[in-house]
């Protein structure tokens, strides 16, 4: 396959889907840590006995079964909506089908959730709003028994093969199994996907303030948002153009496709396989005669040897913190999950912002704030994601520039005429605060709050403000 040949595949699967767009549909999927209050590990057959009754309950059909037998994910064929476990049966998954207002995803949420919560209850058992599962030690971080999710796990347990790369790897190859986000989609017209990708990629630093929520208790208390180094210092970082941020703006989709073409593929399915390999540049992999990957049998990892071919484009998996995919949307995947009150709060600002998209990029390139201080966009959120700010960012002006924002996006919200821009109050409190919710844990946990207290408050749908409602 010629270089050329190659981006026009990529063109026809990530560019084609947006043309003609003229609507902007907003899809969520929120991921939360299940937690056993008794301080155990989470209860497995608890967590099969909740899919049961919410299939029940809410219509679902089934369409995710592991080797087991038990269902790990489901559908509601009338909304699309989907309920599953990320990675393992720690980490509860709601993703949404696609709609034009967050109100009417937001009642769906509630629905499930407290359904959810009541059920757990009776086992000691919730749902919370945290990054990180505070209980992570404590609990049986093994993959759902699925080709897909062992594979995923062999591929991040294989790290130590890469010493010799000038990279850190950290030791938590299971960190899928403790780690929840809150991730959202919208629709993107071809006109705008530069625009739209550049502009919120210059915005990450100014997330990372608002948003951060992962925290590794007891072990890094410094970083706000462990997600970041999780994924960029894992297997999935082998080659930092399939994680993170862009390391630069782009002039014209010409060039983008030249960078989604520089990504690696490292996974693709074989004679009913999940098979896993080194992760290799798109066109080195489509150029190689052969390629030999492994894959589970049995609970014993086995080798195969396979010819790529065009098809395997579709195992293409990039976890950019914003991904143009083949729904003709960007999904932006860098947040946190957040406490439950807060929950739309990342979906309300990225589709308020995306509907000022021109004035958000004329305020963060005259920013003078974080910017011009000799830092490129992805310096300033690896530095941001700390708990300190550094030494010469103004703390008032940055939060002055984060109102200015957010004023910008309750704007863009007013427009629609839903009412949504109310799930920005929150985030006015925090600029009020000047914390964020994983500094709020901290702040709560070192003036004498119990971990189990901050665990039930940040699974509280009705309050605002972690600080006022603990």
């Amino acid at each position: 396959m010629t270089k050329q040949e190659l981006k026009q595949k990529l063109y026809e699967r990530y560019i084609q889907p947006t043309e003609q767009k003229n609507h902007t549909y907003v899809g969520i999927e929120i991921e939360m840590p299940i937690v056993n209050l008794s301080y155990n590990a989470v209860d497995f057959e608890v967590v099969h006995r909740l899919t049961s009754e919410f299939m029940k309950e809410f219509k679902f059909t089934a369409v995710g079964t592991d080797e087991n037998g038990h269902i790990y994910s489901a559908v509601n064929k009338e909304n699309n909506d989907v309920f599953s476990y990320d990675c393992s049966y720690n980490n509860a998954e709601l993703s949404f089908g696609k709609e034009v207002c967050l109100n009417t995803i937001h009642e769906r949420f509630l629905r499930y959730y407290r359904f959810i919560n009541n059920f757990l209850s009776r086992y000691n058992h919730i749902l919370t709003g945290m990054g990180i599962n505070p209980y992570r030690k404590l609990n049986n971080n093994v993959p759902i028994e699925n080709e897909r999710y062992k594979m995923l796990y062999n591929h991040l347990l294989s790290y130590p093969k890469y010493a010799v790369l000038p990279m850190h790897f950290h030791r938590y190859p299971n960190f899928g199994m403790f780690s929840s986000a809150s991730q959202v989609q919208l629709d993107v017209s071809k006109e705008n996907i530069i625009k739209v990708i550049n502009t919120f990629n210059r915005l990450e630093p100014i997330k990372a303030v608002l948003f951060s929520n992962s925290i590794l208790l007891g072990e890094n208390e410094n970083l706000m948002c462990s997600r970041d180094m999780l994924w960029e210092n894992s297997t999935h970082g082998i080659n930092p153009h399939n994680v993170g941020m862009f390391d630069r703006d782009f002039e014209c989709l010409d060039e983008f496709l030249e960078y989604i073409a520089s990504t690696s593929i490292y996974c693709v399915e074989r004679e009913g396989h999940y098979i896993n390999f080194k992760p290799t540049p798109l066109y080195e992999y489509f150029n190689t005669e052969s390629i030999i990957g492994e894959y589970s049998d049995n609970e014993k990892i086995s080798s195969l040897k396979f010819k790529p071919c065009a098809d395997d484009l579709y195992y293409l998996r990039t976890f950019k913190f914003e991904d143009l995919t083949f729904r003709g949307t960007i999904e932006f995947r860098s947040g946190c999950c957040q406490p439950i009150s807060d929950v739309m709060t990342i979906s309300a600002f990225h589709l308020g912002l995306i509907n000022r998209i021109d004035t958000l990029r004329n305020l963060l390139k005259a920013d003078t704030v974080l910017y011009h201080n000799g830092y490129t966009a992805a310096e300033l959120r690896k530095l941001l994601i700390y708990k300190k700010l550094p030494g010469f960012v103004d703390e008032n002006k940055l939060y002055e520039l984060i109102t200015n924002i957010l004023d910008l996006c309750k704007d863009g919200l007013s427009y629609r005429n839903f009412g949504e821009e109310a799930y920005l109050d929150p985030l006015y409190e925090r600029v009020k605060t000047r914390l964020n919710p994983a500094k709020e844990m901290l702040y709560k946990l070192h003036n004498g709050t119990s971990i189990s207290s901050l665990i039930s408050c940040y699974a509280d749908e009705n309050s605002v403000g972690v600080l006022s409602r603990v």
